[in-house]
This record gives C-alpha cells, sequence and structure tokens, in this order.
C-alpha cells in the first residue's frame, strides 16, 4: 500500500507539473489568437478580455493582401531547406569519420567546433557583410545560405558524433569481414540507425535557420528577398503597431515549426536519447 500511495503521489506530482508546463507554453500562444482574431477598435480597448467580442479572421487575411508574405514564406522554406540539408550532409560525413577514423589533430577539431559557439553570432556580422560585398553576394538568399549553413554545421556535427558513437564499431568490422566497402557499409548500415539522430539534428538547424533574424534583416533589402523573421518585424512601424496583423503574421510562422513537431515527435525524442547511451 506505502508503495502504491508513493507511485500515485509522484504520478500526480508529474503529472502536475506537466499541466503547469503546458500552460506556461500554450497562454502566450492562447493570446496571440485572441490577439489576431479582435478587431483594431478592441485592441486598445481599457477593458482587458482574454476573448474577443466581435471576433474576425480579417487580421489573417490582410498577412496576405496587404503585405508580401508569401514571398517570405517562401523565401524562408528554400533558404532554410536548403542549409538545413547541406549543413546535415557535412556534419553526417564529419561525425561519421570523427567517430571511425584515428586523425592527428581529431580533439583539436572537436574543441575548435565547439569553441565556435561560445562567440555571440553578432560578432560575425561586419565580417560577413564585407565579405559578400566584396563578391556581389548582398541581397541574395545564397548569402543567407551560407550564413546559417556556418552556424549550423559546428553543432551538428557534435550530434551527429555522438550519435555515430552510439553504434558499436564492431558492425563495421562485420559489414568488412562480409566484403562490403567503407561506403557501403556507411550508407547500407550504419546510417540506417542514425535516422532518429539524424531526424532531431535536421529539426535543430531547421528551427534555428527559421527563427534567424539578424543576419537576414542586415543581408537583405529588397522585399523579394527578405525571409519571416524580417517580415514580421517590419509590421512594428515607428508611430503605431497593428498588434492584430502582427499576431496574426506570427502564428502562420508557428505553422511549419508545430507541423515538425507533430509529425517526427517519435524521432525527436528517440534521437535526443540516442547519443546517451553507447
Amino acid at each position: 500500500m506505502t508503495t502504491n500511495n508513493a507511485v500515485r503521489t509522484s504520478n500526480a506530482v508529474a503529472y502536475g507539473l506537466l499541466a503547469f508546463a503546458s500552460l506556461v507554453v500554450l497562454v502566450p500562444v492562447a493570446w496571440m489568437l485572441s490577439t489576431a482574431l479582435k478587431p483594431s477598435e478592441e485592441l486598445f480597448s481599457q477593458v482587458v478580455r482574454w476573448l474577443p467580442v466581435r471576433p474576425t479572421f480579417d487580421a489573417f487575411a490582410r498577412v496576405f493582401t496587404d503585405y508580401p508574405f508569401a514571398t517570405y514564406f517562401a523565401n524562408s522554406i528554400v533558404v532554410v531547406t536548403l542549409s538545413t540539408v547541406i549543413a546535415i550532409a557535412f556534419a553526417t560525413f564529419a561525425g561519421y569519420g570523427v567517430s571511425r577514423f584515428e586523425f592527428r589533430g581529431r580533439g583539436s577539431l572537436m574543441t575548435f567546433l565547439l569553441l565556435t559557439q561560445m562567440f555571440p553570432s553578432i560578432m560575425l556580422l561586419i565580417p560577413y557583410f564585407k565579405l559578400f560585398q566584396n563578391f556581389g553576394l548582398i541581397d541574395t538568399r545564397t548569402a543567407l545560405v551560407i550564413v546559417y549553413v556556418s552556424f549550423q554545421l559546428p553543432l551538428c556535427t557534435w550530434m551527429m558524433v555522438g550519435y555515430f558513437r552510439s553504434i558499436p564499431t564492431e558492425l563495421d568490422s562485420a559489414a568488412e569481414m562480409d566484403g562490403a566497402g567503407r561506403v557501403r557499409t556507411f550508407f547500407q548500415i550504419i546510417l540506417p540507425l542514425t535516422m532518429p539522430g539524424l531526424a532531431a539534428t535536421a529539426i535543430y538547424a531547421f528551427i534555428s535557420g527559421w527563427n534567424e533574424y539578424l543576419f537576414a534583416l542586415v543581408l537583405t533589402s529588397s522585399e523579394d528577398k527578405k525571409t519571416v523573421p524580417v517580415g514580421i518585424g517590419q509590421l512594428i512601424g515607428q508611430y503605431r503597431i497593428e498588434w492584430n496583423d502582427l499576431m496574426a503574421a506570427s502564428l502562420y510562422a508557428l505553422v511549419p515549426l508545430t507541423l515538425i513537431f507533430i509529425f517526427l515527435q517519435k524521432r525527436i525524442v528517440s534521437g535526443m536519447t540516442a547519443g546517451a547511451v553507447k
């Protein structure tokens, strides 16, 4: 009985903490939705209401009729997807090489990759700008792809090294004894086992690129090159802020990330724990 009571108590505490954490996450989203549904005259009412008196979807429509958010979304999807694919491809090969081969400077390489994450990215803003200016890449999607790959690659490599190290090297030896070469062993045996980790790493890379604002703001100037974070930031005017439009655009920006977590949540959980035990 004592054990059962302890289990019930621990379960109750765990569910209570989960409920509280859910409220912390969902309440701001609920307020965003409420604000997006309010007409302009209700936004500055002296009486604060959670629910709009006369809900309307005008703000959700204005995001695409009054602002070029369709272009912003297309730019973000192209840039972030391309940078994620490139970063994951390089990180996967690098992670496998570091985890399977002994070579001079391997420890120094991993230390260098880790050190790159210790400095604020704003330190690189001016050097990147001057570099892209010299090569004529200012106000191009190519510049954003290069920046995002350079930011994503170090940590993605670290993550993939952990996942590859969780796979026994005996599998490589067994494949070699069966006549499989290194390339075939990698693609047919080792890589499929790292799919959960690969998915988790790709999700990290996609989220970091999707939410990036500063470099996209500085490196792009024309409307047909800007991304979603920059477009949302432009909704904040000098003398007036259309809060309903701002919240509607922010909710639209959550859609891709929400879909990723809905359809890949199992791989996220397994990927987060894949490199924890060797």
